[in-house]
């Protein structure tokens, strides 16, 4: 079992910054990749940024050169520092992490709000 619980969200000017973290508990020797994704109200649950057991990692083009994802493998810890933030930015985020043999996890989500 993996549990992750995703902090740092919050309310931002556009051109602002915010970093999320996700933080992971349990057996989490298996991930694979780790990912963040959004979801804003009526649309469907999106791709974000994602980095691999090697570090690789991939961003949507919407966040490209505006977001990085990381991780802290010390602290159990996941981060997406976003930057140049847009009212488009604007959704829930959740982390993501994709077991190498079991099912996918997913936090609860952390409400980020880009509003002048």
């Amino acid at each position: 079992q993996v549990q992750l619980v995703e902090s740092g969200g919050g309310l931002v000017q556009p051109g602002g910054s915010l970093r999320l973290s996700c933080a992971a508990s349990g057996n989490i020797f298996l991930i694979s990749t780790r990912g963040w994704y959004r979801q804003a109200p009526g649309k469907q649950r999106e791709f974000v940024a994602t980095i691999n057991a090697v570090g690789r990692t991939n961003y949507a083009d919407s966040v490209k050169g505006r977001f990085t994802i990381s991780r802290d493998n010390a602290k159990n810890t996941m981060y997406l520092q976003m930057n140049n933030l847009k009212p488009t930015d604007t959704a829930v985020y959740y982390c993501n992490y994709v077991a190498v043999a079991g099912p996918d996890y997913w936090g609860q989500g952390t409400q980020v709000t880009v509003s002048s």
